[in-house]
């Protein structure tokens, strides 16, 4: 099990240093690497405190801790991507809505120019 917390620890640590450093350099925007920092320190607090992991493993009715560790790691990061999906989803519609408005105005312009077209040879 110790192996298992130390692995957990190093990777949750290396999570939150790469989301700083992205964040720092400004590849990654302020309200998503929250969603990744709180997925780093939830799995980093839960590698350090094997009393609250044993508590959690018996909450959940799992005997083996780190069969729960990994339970909840899984569960972090499904709620992160479905967050994501969510953030997705909406870019899109606001890209279409965007490209819509786009559209609309492109032919208005080119309608305009037409007219003042005509009315310069007429």
């Amino acid at each position: 099990m110790d192996r298992l917390l130390n692995v957990v620890t190093l990777l949750s640590a290396t999570l939150i240093v790469v989301v700083l450093a992205s964040l720092r350099r400004a590849h990654i925007r302020v309200e998503y690497s929250v969603s990744w920092l709180a997925a780093g320190v939830c799995l980093l607090v839960l590698s350090r405190a094997e009393g609250v992991l044993v508590w959690l493993a018996g909450l959940l009715g799992i005997e083996d801790p780190p069969l729960a560790l990994l339970f909840v790691s899984f569960s972090v990061f499904l709620l992160v991507f479905y967050r994501f999906s969510l953030i997705i989803s909406e870019l899109k519609d606001a890209n279409i809505t965007l490209a819509q408005r786009v559209a609309i105005l492109q032919y208005e312009l080119q309608a305009l120019y037409e007219k003042g077209q005509a009315q310069k040879a007429g």
